[in-house]
């Protein structure tokens, strides 16, 4: 297709992003939560999208909306694209929303074409990948894949409605969540367009990246514990203070990290003094660590690492350091052959290509449990997300566009893939 083609079509999924971002629980900033009003609104209009790009559509039983383009032949394999449409608090009007609408105009492009693929397509509004409302993640995702835990029906949200309720008030039957649950056979692979959510494509100058994969993480609750003690009558040689072994780690943990390589990041989010008071030697320090990357294997010896450097200190200081783990997700690689494919696509649309892992986590991760996943990224203004003022320039979403549906056209024409 030519720039005015690529154009028409950004400045369409640009309004349609505005579209979506109207419907929001707050006037002064987007808020779209699962199973919520908004939702049910947004699901509404992206169906009539999907519709009018030739799709057939329904909403699934745990409230993803959904779209099918067919093939050639009725029943054929089908190419699975998505994202979400769901939203953190606050939020900005591209994450997520961004890779749904994009895969409509794709659609929408050989709707207009009059182009039938040997695959069909297939294109998901996940219901719920960013956890707002009932604090558990990639519950639409969960729902195709059938991993969906029976106990999060009883997880309840801050008014105290669980995820059963909620669903019975949507319409949706708690008991057919299983419903939702597609076959492994009837999908070649899954493809997720996003916004980057960090500086790379931007330092880069480049539109497009082609994601390696998403990072997994470790989340740990720390303590270091000394002795309390008064400000003024315990002498500096003799202290055994919690705050200053805890900063002593915390400048550790910055330094070390980048010794594992450029793509693993640590970080101290919450930070606890006791007993806190302006006169008191801290006696006592409990602080967060978040660690990422895209290795486990990586990610376990960095993890190693700094938690032996914050047992070192505290005994150099005479304390006690103590970490547990209460979170943790395997990194998640995305497929090499679609990884191959994307990169020979962005050399086509905009001279070369970066590959680069995620840091935030996706449906991706999930779909990735049943069928071969990649994932394409576009630039966003000084990698701002999560937040009003993210943003995406006009002539990236028509290089996204492009880049999409020729990716989509070519994989489509190769012979549907048997089930392993």
């Amino acid at each position: 297709m030519g720039a005015l083609d690529n154009q028409q079509a950004a400045v369409r999924v640009m309004a349609r992003c505005d579209e979506l971002a109207a419907l929001s629980e707050s006037a002064e900033g987007l808020t779209r939560v699962y199973l919520s009003a908004e939702h049910q609104r947004a699901n509404a209009l992206v169906g009539e999208w999907m519709q009018a790009a030739g799709m057939r559509t329904w909403q699934d039983a745990v409230g993803n909306i959904c779209g099918r383009y067919e093939g050639q032949s009725a029943g054929a394999q089908a190419l699975l694209l998505g994202s979400h449409l769901d939203t953190v608090r606050n939020a900005g009007r591209y994450d997520g929303m961004l890779g749904v609408v994009a895969a409509i105009e794709v659609v929408q492009r050989f709707q207009d074409l009059g182009i039938r693929l040997p695959l069909a397509i297939e294109i998901v509004g996940f219901a719920d990948e960013e956890g707002t409302r009932f604090g558990i993640t990639l519950l639409g995702s969960r729902g195709l894949t059938g991993s969906w835990p029976q106990q999060w029906l009883a997880q309840a949200d801050a008014a105290g409605v669980t995820v059963a309720q909620a669903m019975a008030a949507w319409g949706l039957d708690a008991a057919a969540v299983a419903s939702a649950t597609r076959q492994t056979e009837d999908y070649a692979a899954y493809l997720e367009l996003h916004i980057e959510q960090g500086p790379c494509l931007e330092r880069e100058d480049l539109a497009l990246g082609v994601v390696t994969a998403i990072n997994g993480a470790r989340r740990l609750n720390c303590r270091f514990v000394g002795q309390a003690g008064h400000a003024g009558t315990v002498p500096m040689s003799h202290r055994q203070d919690a705050l200053a072994a805890a900063a002593q780690w915390m400048v550790a943990v910055e330094a070390r990290t980048p010794q594992h390589g450029p793509q693993l990041v640590a970080t101290v989010g919450c930070l606890q003094c006791h007993p806190g008071a302006v006169n008191v030697i801290p006696g006592a320090v409990e602080l967060t660590l978040d660690v990422r990357g895209p290795e486990d294997r990586a990610l376990a010896d960095l993890l190693d690492d700094l938690l032996g450097q914050g047992e070192a200190i505290a005994r150099q200081r005479g304390l006690q350091f103590h970490a547990s783990q209460y979170y943790g997700i395997s990194a998640t690689r995305c497929d090499p052959a679609m990884q191959a494919s994307l990169t020979r696509v962005l050399h086509e649309v905009q001279g070369r290509s970066l590959s680069l892992p995620s840091g935030a986590g996706h449906d991706a991760i999930a779909m990735a449990e049943r069928w071969p996943v990649g994932m394409l990224f576009v630039r966003c203004a000084a990698g701002i997300s999560h937040n009003p003022a993210e943003a995406v320039a006009v002539e990236d979403v028509g290089l996204a566009v492009e880049a999409y549906a020729r990716w989509v056209q070519a994989q489509a024409q190769r012979p549907p893939v048997s089930a392993a």
